[in-house]
């Protein structure tokens, strides 16, 4: 009996009808197919339709930092109207790696992202290193960060004018973390239908600050902006700092790739869901940074600690009290589409054999990669309480961007390599080439401005290499870890009902 199988076995009986039945009402027809008692296949289903593609994308990369501090793009860009253009031109570049990405995502139909995409590519040791990278340090330091934006921003209407305790922070945040893992492990569909109401949540309240800037914008209000391209203060060598926030907030679109085996119809929908979103994303940014600038100047911005708060206690009143809950909703949402789209990398990679086995199973009612959902749990709940997140990120923010250019060096490697590979959606190579370079040139500069931190980055990624050849490469490992991870795989199966997904 094979180690997927033994566990599964163990708890079935057989029905009357000659039919297997486990106990938890799944059942196998004479050919051993499995199927749940709803007569379905244990698997992942197609559910994300176009809506779903782009509640996901949208949902993902929109999150605390249009609300909450834009200033970082005006601070190294150096004046207000190359803060704009910065904007303008992350959105491009973003759209540019999103168009690569969906070339890729329709010639290459499997979930997983990046690591999925380094794997065809360049090979498993490659994207093992990706996906160490982002299991050990760089997904949960992540998520950590904009749930406990969210933990503050929920809590910020309650301790209205005082300061909120730290801890209290950190336990808001931890409700906000176990309900979104909860809600990824019980249901595909309903995790997809909240993400497209908080999808539309933080569209309103990126309305509600656009629709009153663009009518100061109309009423007159454009001193802020005389002198915009005044260039005394931009530094050539700040501008690499200036796109690398700006990246950062347009940082998400490349999360519906990550789920391409459950998206319906991948041919049109990923590149139609990608190019609707960016359009909308790039818009929303830019007008809402025009917003602000119609009640703010430059130095005001700069100050404000939390600048849709400042602009909306400025025109609204007492309904900017409502600000901080919509930064919530919005954190809540990239946390959602986030955890949605990681769990599928983890689901893929084990299932590629470079992560624990139990970690390619589906729940058996459920039809949820529960394993893969709660992996990045203990973890994340580890750097909340004890890690130092910035830090963090700041050391690996950049690994982030080197990938990426790998991956698109990946898809360009692929159209010299297999040139016959079916290419339902295929970019002019302009668009990869431009991106990719501009990939490498912000990293490269990275190691010139702050080679120590980059440095660092650097070698949490390399300890992948040992890893590798520690735990995937070599066969003879003795044979008491051998079957301690037997028995870690057979009792996780147990516990969570999890079985392999039916082909």
């Amino acid at each position: 009996m094979t180690k997927k199988s033994a566990s599964t076995q163990k708890h079935r009986g057989v029905a009357a009808n000659g039919h297997k039945v486990s106990q938890n009402g799944s059942q196998s027809d004479a050919g051993g197919t499995l199927q749940d008692e709803d007569d379905r296949k244990v698997e992942l289903g197609k559910k994300v339709t176009l809506l779903r593609g782009i509640s996901i994308i949208i949902g993902t990369i929109i999150g605390a930092g249009i609300f909450i501090s834009p200033k970082g793009i005006l601070k190294h860009s150096g004046c207000i109207g190359m803060s704009l253009v910065v904007w303008i031109a992350c959105g491009v570049l973003s759209l540019f790696g999103a168009l690569s990405y969906a070339e890729l995502g329709t010639c290459i139909k499997k979930s997983g992202g990046h690591y999925t995409y380094i794997m065809e590519a360049f090979g498993p040791r490659m994207a093992f290193i990706r996906l160490w990278a982002d299991l050990i340090a760089i997904r949960p330091a992540g998520m950590a960060v904009i749930s406990l934006a969210f933990g503050q921003y929920i809590l910020e209407p309650l301790f209205m004018p005082c300061s909120i305790p730290p801890f209290a922070i950190k336990l808001a945040t931890a409700v906000g973390i176990t309900s979104v893992i909860y809600l990824n492990s019980v249901s595909v569909t309903w995790t997809a239908r909240i993400q497209i109401f908080l999808t539309f949540s933080k569209l309103l309240a990126i309305a509600l600050i656009i629709v009153p800037g663009m009518y100061q914008l109309f009423k007159g209000e454009t001193r802020n902006f005389e002198n915009a391209f005044e260039l005394n203060n931009v530094k050539l060598s700040e501008m690499p700092l200036a796109f690398y926030s700006g990246m950062y907030a347009y940082a998400g679109w490349f999360y519906l790739n990550f789920v391409t085996e459950e998206v319906d119809n991948p041919e049109r929908t990923v590149p139609l869901a990608i190019c609707i979103s960016m359009a909308i994303v790039t818009s929303c940014y830019v007008l809402t940074n025009v917003a602000y600038y119609t009640v703010m100047s430059a130095e005001e911005l700069l100050a404000s600690q939390a600048v849709a708060v400042t602009f909306a206690e400025r025109l609204m009143g007492n309904f900017s009290i409502a600000v901080p809950v919509f930064v919530a909703l919005s954190c809540y949402g990239s946390m959602n589409g986030c955890l949605f789209a990681l769990s599928r990398m983890f689901y893929v990679a084990s299932r590629e054999k470079q992560l624990p086995e139990v970690l390619s199973m589906i729940h058996v009612r459920r039809h949820t990669p529960l394993a893969a959902v709660l992996i990045l749990y203990p973890m994340t709940m580890l750097q909340l309480f004890v890690g130092d997140i910035y830090s963090l990120l700041n050391f690996l923010s950049f690994l982030r961007w080197l990938f990426i250019g790998v991956v698109v060096l990946g898809l360009l490697y692929l159209r010299y390599t297999k040139p016959d590979l079916p290419r339902p959606f295929k970019v002019p190579l302009f668009i990869p080439v431009v991106f990719c370079l501009t990939c490498f040139f912000m990293v490269f500069l990275s190691l010139y401005s702050d080679p120590v931190n980059t440095g660092i980055g650097f070698v949490i990624a390399l300890t992948g290499i040992p890893a590798y050849y520690i735990f995937i490469y070599f066969d003879n490992r003795p044979k008491w870890i051998q079957r301690a991870l037997d028995s870690f795989n057979r009792t996780l199966q147990i516990i969570l009902m999890v079985i392999p997904a039916e082909r």
